[in-house]
């Protein structure tokens, strides 16, 4: 073989530019009519890997981002497995789903749940709306809190769950549309398991930098070891003392706890929450009966209902308050 030839070879390792610019010459000197289809593949063939290479960096990644989001709002049903129970509460359990990658997304907005479904051995489906409370930019799993009622049917089969049991979610449910900085503050009523979609809220605002609303939680439970998230909602007031400020309310409790003692009441509220304004919105979740109290129930996932209640005796107006 001609010994030029042989020196040409490697710059086509140096890209296509440098391989005109320095050799064209000399490379088709060498390349004769017996021996050009043996190495006209090869030069064309590293072009197409560079070129492929070139735009594969430039388009992939933003559709490996798309395709990262699990729930897209297709009306699809997936199938999740569980990979870890925590027990919160006597009643209470915190549920880690595992999502299909290391690096999917939930997909989910602010102020949205997911929808979860399981077959009774009889075929009926019974589906049932819940707001995760892990970061909705986690990657690789979510977490649900969720009350066992005796008599509820989708609370019992979440109780006697194992890891590694699947249940199948669809989503995104969307409850409230939130824009950054939509008020100056914002009211949350919240008892139970009602804390819920509030946490999101929470957590959300209170760590987004570019968020100035101010929050003022008020927290309802039977007893100190009730209150549901109460590290995370600790944690997170610490942190930002100076947008967050939550109080917790319990029917009893030992002379220890921080608090108050009995229910939200009117005269409480008057005296500690923002007064009805354009600035302001209360936000209101939790078993019917204190829906009942402060709020009235909604009617349907899109029919708020009438305001009734404590709130409406403050002054607020139905487009003041959302009920989760």
């Amino acid at each position: 073989m001609d010994t030029r030839l042989i020196r040409s070879i490697p710059v086509f390792r140096s890209g296509y530019s440098s391989l005109t610019r320095n050799y064209k010459p000399l490379m088709f000197s060498a390349i004769t009519r017996s021996n050009a289809s043996k190495f006209l593949p090869f030069a064309i063939g590293g072009a197409a890997i560079a070129c492929s290479a070139y735009y594969s960096t430039r388009i992939a990644a933003p559709l490996k981002n798309e395709s990262s989001k699990v729930f897209v709002g297709d009306d699809k049903w997936i199938d999740l497995p569980l990979s870890h129970v925590e027990q919160l509460s006597h009643d209470t359990k915190r549920y880690t789903f595992d999502l299909p990658g290391e690096d999917s997304e939930l997909g989910l907005t602010l102020c949205s749940a997911l929808m979860a479904k399981f077959v009774t051995p009889k075929g009926s489906n019974v589906v049932r709306p819940y707001t995760p409370v892990s970061d909705l930019a986690r990657k690789g799993s979510f977490q649900l809190v969720i009350k066992h009622y005796p008599d509820g049917k989708m609370s019992s089969h979440f109780w006697n769950l194992k890891p590694s049991d699947t249940v199948l979610f669809k989503g995104p449910n969307p409850k409230w549309q939130w824009e950054e900085n939509s008020f100056d503050s914002i009211t949350l009523l919240g008892a139970g398991t009602g804390i819920n979609p509030l946490y999101q809220l929470v957590h959300h605002l209170s760590e987004n930098p570019n968020e100035k609303t101010k929050i003022n939680l008020f927290y309802g439970n039977k007893t100190p070891q009730d209150i549901l998230l109460k590290t995370e909602l600790d944690d997170l007031q610490k942190k930002h003392p100076d947008k967050l400020k939550i109080t917790y309310f319990v029917d009893k409790a030992d002379d220890g706890f921080q608090g108050e003692k009995g229910f939200i009441t009117k005269e409480f509220l008057e005296q500690h929450a923002p007064k009805p304004s354009e600035k302001t919105h209360v936000f209101v979740c939790g078993p019917p009966p204190f829906m009942k109290a402060y709020s009235g129930e909604k009617v349907s996932p899109k029919d708020q209902g009438d305001l009734v209640g404590i709130l409406k005796d403050l002054g607020f107006s139905k487009d003041q308050v959302f009920k989760f």
